[in-house]
């Protein structure tokens, strides 16, 4: 698990995949900041616009989907309305039926790292909320994963 001060040195350059979103007056909490259960959402809804977008999924419809098993933030500096996030997103570790990701949200225009967390998914089939102990995740979701993999981490078997 990497240091505070590693995670504080995180770049956009580290993620391969970023997503804008424009902060919302409601996003602020009362001390003028976004609320931190806004970062909880954030983080779901880039990783879950990357599966559709580049794995395929289709939340409604696809035999598998992904339950969150695990998340974590560490939170370094503040964002607010009206600025706009870049959503940070990389594979860690990819197994067998899970997969963890680290996620980062940065101010637009701003080098420093705002957040980093980290969500850990369990690819699981519909029809029994269970993971498939034989094929895992979906050949087409572990393609798409593997392209945001970070070289030179280990992949493992959860």
């Amino acid at each position: 698990m990497p240091s505070l001060k590693e995670l504080k040195a995180r770049k956009r350059s580290d993620y391969p995949y970023i997503l804008e979103y424009r902060t919302r007056w409601s996003d602020n909490d009362m001390y003028a900041h976004m609320n931190n259960a806004m970062y909880t959402v954030l983080y779901d809804a880039v990783i879950n616009t990357y599966l559709v977008e580049a794995c395929g999924m289709r939340p409604h419809h696809s035999p598998q989907h992904a339950l969150v098993v695990h998340s974590q933030i560490d939170y370094f500096g503040s964002i607010s309305f009206p600025k706009v996030a870049e959503l940070a997103l990389r594979v860690a570790r990819l197994g067998h039926s899970s997969v963890t990701y680290d996620v980062a949200l940065f101010e637009k225009g701003v080098d420093e790292v705002r957040s980093v967390g980290e969500f850990v998914q369990v690819f699981v089939e519909r029809e029994t909320g269970r993971p498939n102990a034989a094929t895992g995740m979906s050949a087409a979701y572990k393609e798409g994963l593997e392209k945001i993999l970070v070289q030179g981490d280990a992949k493992s078997k959860i």
